[in-house]
């Protein structure tokens, strides 16, 4: 058997020895566990419901002999929000680092977790200042990375070579982000980078949706999109070996948002009402408040690029991803 990631079943974290003994029943246990993993056994292969972990079979799939055998559909006990968040960061605490920007969503997970905190940025950007500021309101040990141009240049060549949709420069650019988290994560001797992916969709961060005239279609069209989202971000984390981990992405806390009201998510000009009122329970309110740019941009990362593509003779950025690819 191997397994990559981790299970748990009704919030009780399993260990490999726990795993062999379960699957000696056959995989018929294993479709109310939860997690984030990749198992193999003989010749099966299972991969978790929401498709964290990347896998060669479909999310939520178990495969025996080369045809699906059983769906993986974790069925926990119904909880409030708050019950959701602190069960989903708690499972994933054991071990790994906090991708940190200082915003409500990687603020709320690191002043759960307890974990050390990782942020990326140019020198000077937005990004470096308000999470060093915010990691020292809540007293977390925090790794700051400050890439140079000629770093981001080479981690986006890397990137742009095996995210799902390279010519994209808003992917291209999150992705290149993320790459310095992973690398950093791996130097300290981590493999599971627990981040705030997915808070935006569930409780509606996007700055467009102040606008929206469906709200509650256009959250759930973007949920939907977050699979590919997903397979961009761990794409990038293969290179180092590590994996993100997404507490937002717990079928506990995705269950929770969605019996929110849409209303309730974006309103009086404020984004993510849910999720700040939580968070003002466990961090500063002030980080809870906190309106924050898109890390692409905060980080300063976004602007490198684009400097990057002009030097390279390309004015716009697609164009000088196209030369890279």
């Amino acid at each position: 058997m191997n397994l990559k990631g981790w299970i748990e079943l009704d919030g009780v974290r399993l260990s490999p020895a726990d795993v062999e003994r379960m699957l000696k029943a056959g995989p018929e246990p294993l479709t109310r566990c939860g997690g984030e993993f990749l198992l193999t056994w003989d010749d099966c292969t299972a991969r978790d419901a929401f498709g964290i972990m990347p896998g060669p079979v479909p999310p939520g799939v178990v495969c025996c002999g080369g045809r699906s055998v059983a769906r993986i559909a974790p069925d926990p006990p119904s909880c409030t929000l708050e019950e959701a968040i602190i069960t989903a960061v708690n499972l994933r605490s054991d071990e790994g680092v906090v991708a940190f920007s200082g915003g409500v969503d990687s603020g709320l997970i690191a002043g759960l977790a307890d974990l050390p905190c990782v942020a990326v940025g140019i020198e000077g950007s937005d990004d470096i200042i308000w999470a060093t500021k915010a990691a020292l309101m809540m007293e977390l040990d925090l790794e700051v990375v400050t890439p140079t141009e000629e770093e981001v240049a080479e981690a986006l060549a890397r990137v742009v070579r095996v995210i799902p949709d390279p010519a994209n420069p808003v992917e291209a650019s999150i992705a290149t982000t993320l790459f310095f988290v992973a690398a950093r994560a791996r130097e300290l001797g981590h493999t599971r980078i627990l981040a705030g992916q997915g808070a935006d969709e569930l409780f509606g961060g996007y700055a467009r949706y102040l606008s929206s005239p469906d709200l509650a279609a256009e959250l759930e069209r973007d949920v939907a999109d977050h699979e590919r989202q997903r397979a961009r971000d761990q794409a990038v984390a293969t290179l180092h070996g590590t994996y993100f981990s997404m507490p937002y992405l717990d079928i506990r806390v995705v269950r929770a948002a969605q019996a929110i009201p849409s209303g309730e998510k974006v309103c009086g000009g404020v984004r993510k009402r849910p999720l700040r009122a939580v968070a003002e329970r466990h961090i500063p309110a002030e980080i809870a408040r906190a309106e924050k740019k898109a890390m692409q941009y905060g980080s300063g990362i976004w602007r490198t690029i684009q400097g990057l593509a002009r030097r390279n003779g390309h004015r716009r950025v697609a164009e000088y991803l196209e030369t890279l690819l």
